[in-house]
């Protein structure tokens, strides 16, 4: 990442400030002050961030504890719960003061952080529910895109990656059950990790990861490089003994000669729905980049894809709709146009009944094995994020490649790796005609988070995060 002398405390790495703060070269409080200016310059325009107070800020920053993140402002998804702040989810239905809008107790994860000496900023804005692929809602509004105010920042972790792009936080966590930190991530120009489900503890996210969200979902770092990304797995990441999810697996580091001996296989496309021409160079280019330092790669596409992401569609978009109607009945009046939208897709399909949920469910096993069988031989596989790059608010087709691409189809690149569990990495590579960022996605088997940090860091080692033109 090249950085200019001239620019901003708040736009470098989270590790080099954190290196200035162990130098003594700043200070909590006046690295705060710095994001402080950041966000009252920046947010207006962004709306990324939801409930901020810079007293508040300050308060915490006189008073950090030791470790690995002493004195770091970072910011959390309005769906993960920090106890005083509000967790509203994006929704009317959930605006304070309705019961459990500011929680009383932290999620596990969040402890865990102000545990390792952070300060929290703020929370972040997300779509209402999280059940979208760009972030408005009713409460808040619209969360812009910082390299192009015209576009938006993605979703459902979109105030999150709008915040670390502009420099308005240093890292945070966003949540991912579809690719809600991936495309964000993407859109906006930084990295981002949704971890194998269980290696980061989920208690405390709102709406709980139960059910099929126990192992489609997952909360994840996000962060302008993989080296921050990397600080925040090992620091968080760990077992919880009280999550049934949450498996016993010890950290390892995988060095690049380790990672050097795996083969990739890569893909520009899945075969059914196209991406744009600059996705496919931005994909090629990590490939060539990979290739010079050692890496072996082959084009490789597994066979079992389609099927995920059918199964992944009954899970997250008719499971998730059914999930939600206790919640909305009776006041669909309230909700907003895009959780409407999302209800208008799952209410298309036929209504699920106890057999055919029953056989996804079975059959779900049955696809992830298949797909675990054909990851043998490549257990990393190198693709695209999403077939375009960020769009407009409320944009739901696109022609690419002379076809017609529908909304969730557009965003089907992330949704594999949700229904097999596996953790999946962004990092920015290219830009479009337009100027917007195109990063390309390094997805692992189960519980090779720390395999995929590692060829994600060489990716990002010829290309990487470069601040927007709003930013500096």
């Amino acid at each position: 990442m090249a950085l200019h002398s001239t620019m901003s405390v708040t736009l470098l790495p989270a590790t080099e400030q954190l290196a200035l703060l162990q130098r003594r070269a700043i200070t909590p409080r006046e690295l705060a002050d710095e994001h402080i200016a950041q966000i009252q310059r920046l947010n207006p325009a962004l709306n990324a961030l939801v409930d901020f107070d810079a007293e508040r800020v300050r308060a915490q920053a006189k008073r950090v504890r030791p470790g690995p993140l002493s004195g770091l402002p970072l910011t959390v998804k309005s769906s993960i719960a920090v106890a005083g702040y509000r967790c509203e989810i994006g929704s009317l239905l959930n605006k304070f003061p309705e019961p459990g809008a500011i929680p009383e107790k932290n999620a596990v994860v969040v402890d865990r952080l102000l545990a390792a000496g952070a300060v929290v900023l703020g929370t972040t804005n997300c779509p209402e529910f999280l059940m979208a692929y760009e972030t408005e809602n009713l409460l808040y509004g619209s969360t812009r895109n910082p390299w192009n105010l015209e576009y938006t920042s993605g979703g459902s972790s979109g105030g999150e990656a709008a915040a670390i792009a502009a420099g308005m936080s240093a890292v945070g966590l966003g949540s991912d059950s579809g690719g809600s930190v991936r495309e964000p991530a993407h859109f906006t120009g930084i990295c981002a990790l949704k971890p194998t489900p269980g290696r980061f503890p989920a208690a405390g996210h709102l709406p709980p990861c139960l059910g099929p969200f126990s192992f489609l979902g997952s909360i994840g770092p996000m962060a302008r490089t993989i080296g921050d990304l990397r600080l925040l797995f090992e620091t968080l990441s760990g077992q919880d003994v009280t999550d049934p999810n949450s498996a016993p697996v010890a950290h390892r580091a995988v060095t690049r000669d380790e990672a050097k001996q795996i083969p990739i296989g890569w893909f520009e496309d899945d075969g059914i729905v196209p991406v744009t021409a600059e996705t496919r160079v931005a994909v090629r280019q990590a490939v060539q980049a990979l290739e010079r330092q050692g890496f072996t790669l082959k084009p490789f596409r597994p066979s079992s894809l389609e099927a995920a992401r059918k199964l992944w569609w009954t899970f997250f978009v008719q499971c998730g709709a059914m999930l939600y109607s206790p919640t909305i009945r009776g006041r669909e009046q309230d909700l907003s146009p895009t959780f409407r939208d999302f209800l208008a897709i799952a209410r298309a399909e036929t209504p699920l009944t106890a057999d055919p949920l029953l056989d996804a469910w079975v059959e779900s096993d049955k696809v992830r094995a298949r797909l675990l069988e054909e990851m043998r031989q490549f257990p990393i596989l190198l693709c695209p994020v999403c077939s375009i790059p960020a769009f407009k608010p409320f944009e739901r087709s696109w022609n690419v490649e002379g076809q017609a691409v529908a909304y969730l189809d557009a965003m089907r690149y992330t949704q594999w790796f949700n229904l097999l569990g596996a953790p999946a990495a962004v990092v920015p590579v290219s830009r479009s005609a337009e100027g917007l960022p195109i990063g390309v996605q390094i997805a692992g088997r189960p519980f090779a988070d720390e395999l995929v940090l590692e060829v994600a860091a060489a990716v990002e080692s010829e290309f990487g995060y470069r601040p927007p033109p709003l930013a500096e």
